[in-house]
């Protein structure tokens, strides 16, 4: 896959019938583009927020109101989504050949940045290379007057490099548009750094600590969790009417019924006394190894490790550059997706799992039933393996196909093949964990329902993550409220 693409590709013919045509909602998405040089489009995955960004783009170029676009999108759409690669969006459609696109990603990134391209597409870890070199500033020079975040979330903490990278440059664009199908999955405080972008603080203001008294209080463990005061939701949609526009796939699509169910395990009685004493005490010993959390936020992220088999366990100190150990602890969760595959009888089933040892243990678990070498998609999987993988698993290839959320949370569509998703470690992060179901869930699966299966220990953190991701409160505050509540009881019982 090359870096950059130079040359207008040929002009689609008025004959052709793969021409994008919008449903009526995405025509008033695309209108509401055009009419506002600041807007939001808060679209779930799957009603098309790429195609009518296009459109809205191709639009405005036609008649000299665009001249160049700058996109920033996580790494996977850059490659699946904005570019011309089969699938991508440019590709599918032929009014959107034409667009010429300059990847900004790879040993050719420097070279990619003087191209003559309609369309330069960064990921935003790449912003700071960006702005540093001096290629932003390039890139302005040269007639970029328009900026498209997809994903807009990925900004929504200011105190972020990304954010503060770019935050100088946003007056310069005559025109901002976000994308983004989870805009306040951590609650209401992750708009104010998404508005911002966009309208530079006319919705919400320009300080964080300002949006923060002025709509929510300080409650819950430390007084870090912040909740809307009365009437906060109200007042913030209000002054974000002229800016985001918001649809639901279930307004609009006609999509299969979404059935969440739980397969609880035990701990046995020696994974319970670790995950109790870690819980409990902060410190447990494992043989001659010694497992520490020096805060509430890693025991919680111990304690999640403990009740799905596994620990890492402590660096020694003398050899800090040596690989992290992992303990075994118990093989609960792997028996218990071990007996939801062979249930499924070889429907498809994608599988997403949180910790590196998670992975070592469901593969092999796996392998002792006949599944070997699983394929994932996570950390040291390239993008090129990634899409490969994406394709034979819509065409029905993979049985079992292994995924972290954070790798495949955006940019892959795998609603062809499979209607069945299993969390092994099921993520507090509503985001990553909506949009991991949205890659199956979404138009073009034709099954009448997927099943979203969790394998939770009971009378552990899962119970806790469950009912967060069940308020739709991703934070960290409110997940340990209810683990040092659970804790109290137990310990009073």
């Amino acid at each position: 896959m090359t870096s950059r693409s130079k040359t207008r590709r040929k002009a689609p013919s008025t004959t052709s019938t793969n021409v994008w045509q919008p449903h009526a909602y995405q025509a008033v998405a695309v209108k509401w583009l055009l009419q506002h040089a600041c807007a939001a489009l808060f679209l779930d995955p799957g009603l098309g927020k790429t195609s009518i960004t296009l459109d809205a783009i191709m639009r405005l170029m036609k008649h000299g109101g665009v001249k160049k676009v700058l996109v920033i999108a996580p790494l996977r759409p850059c490659y699946a989504v904005w570019s011309h690669a089969d699938g991508g969006e440019l590709s599918k459609w032929d009014n959107f050949a034409g667009l010429r696109v300059s990847l900004l990603h790879g040993k050719g990134k420097d070279a990619a940045v003087a191209a003559d391209a309609d369309l330069y597409v960064v990921n935003p870890d790449a912003l700071k290379w960006l702005v540093e070199k001096g290629h932003l500033e390039t890139l302005l020079k040269n007639g970029v007057d328009t900026l498209v975040i997809d994903e807009l979330s990925k900004f929504k903490h200011a105190s972020t490099q990304r954010f503060k990278k770019l935050k100088p440059y946003l007056g310069r664009f005559k025109r901002r548009w976000g994308l983004t199908g989870s805009p306040a999955s951590n609650g209401l405080l992750d708009l104010f750094g998404q508005a911002y972008v966009l309208d530079l603080g006319r919705a919400l203001g320009t300080r964080i600590t300002h949006y923060r008294f002025n709509y929510f209080l300080p409650t819950g463990y430390g007084g870090y969790t912040w909740v809307p005061q009365d009437g906060a939701e109200e007042a913030i949609f209000e002054r974000l009417k002229d800016v985001a526009l918001s649809m639901k796939a279930t307004d609009h699509l006609d999509l299969p019924d979404l059935v969440e169910s739980n397969i609880w395990v035990e701990l046995p009685t020696a994974a319970r006394k670790v995950y109790d004493e870690l819980e409990d005490d902060l410190i447990t010993s494992l043989d001659r190894d010694t497992v520490t959390a020096v805060n509430t936020a890693v025991a919680s992220m111990k304690c999640r490790q403990v009740a799905s088999g596994g620990i890492y366990t402590d660096r020694d100190p003398d050899e800090p550059w040596a690989p992290r150990k992992t303990a075994f602890i118990h093989d609960e969760k792997t028996e218990a997706l071990c007996d939801l595959v062979e249930e499924l009888q070889g429907s498809p089933l994608l599988v997403a799992y949180e910790f590196q040892h998670d992975l070592e243990r469901i593969r092999a678990g796996l392998a002792r039933i006949g599944h070997k070498n699983v394929p994932f998609i996570g950390g040291g999987v390239d993008m090129k393996t990634s899409l490969m993988l994406a394709q034979k698993w819509n065409r029905g290839e993979l049985p079992i196909l292994v995924g972290h959320p954070q790798a495949m949370g955006h940019g892959l569509n795998l609603q062809a093949a499979g209607h069945h998703v299993a969390f092994y470690t099921t993520t507090w992060d509503f985001e990553l964990y909506d949009q991991l179901i949205r890659r199956v869930w979404r138009q073009g699966n034709k099954n009448e329902r997927v099943m979203v299966h969790r394998i939770l220990a009971r009378k552990t953190v899962d119970e806790d993550v469950i009912k967060a991701l069940a308020a739709k409160k991703r934070g960290q505050g409110a997940l340990f409220d209810a683990l040092k509540a659970r804790v109290r009881g137990r310990r009073s019982s």
